[in-house]
């Protein structure tokens, strides 16, 4: 692995229902809404990889956003299954990146990228610190096609 991109397929996949709240006067979901989707899908990512956001914060850790970006190529209706799929980007010293593509579940019919980027910090002082070994392995080796199904 380099310290550079990361070319990989989904390692986990997140699965949820449009709800009917979550769409705007279109009938499609509402654009900001897709941040919510990322930060959803990646809370259990980190939970199936670390054991939750929490078991960082016992460590000393806590990781946050510096940048998210969203490319639409379709658009996502109320009552529809979506699949969100997590795979690593970029693994650096501090910092890291997941690319999260929505697919519609069953057709794969592509809906939207998103990519975010992390900045590892210490969570007291909130200064940016090196990612730790251990971390960076759990990363590197991903959740072994784990998916987590919110949308049945």
């Amino acid at each position: 692995m380099t310290e550079n991109s990361i070319a990989a397929l989904p390692d986990f996949r997140y699965l949820l229902r449009v709800r009917y709240s979550e769409c705007d006067a279109q009938s499609v979901v509402f654009n900001s809404r897709y941040g919510d989707y990322v930060d959803v899908a990646i809370t259990e990512y980190f939970r199936v990889l670390f054991g939750g956001f929490q078991e960082l914060t016992k460590r000393g850790l806590d990781s946050q956003v510096v940048n998210l970006t969203t490319n639409w190529q379709s658009s996502a209706e109320f009552e529809q299954v979506l699949c969100l799929g997590v795979s690593l980007l970029h693994l650096g010293n501090s910092s890291f990146s997941l690319k999260v593509e929505f697919t519609e579940h069953g057709s794969e019919r592509k809906i939207a990228v998103s990519q975010i980027t992390y900045v590892m910090v210490d969570s007291k002082e909130l200064q940016k610190t090196p990612i730790p070994d251990w971390i960076r392995i759990k990363l590197s080796e991903g959740a072994d096609g784990t998916i987590v199904d919110h949308g049945s």
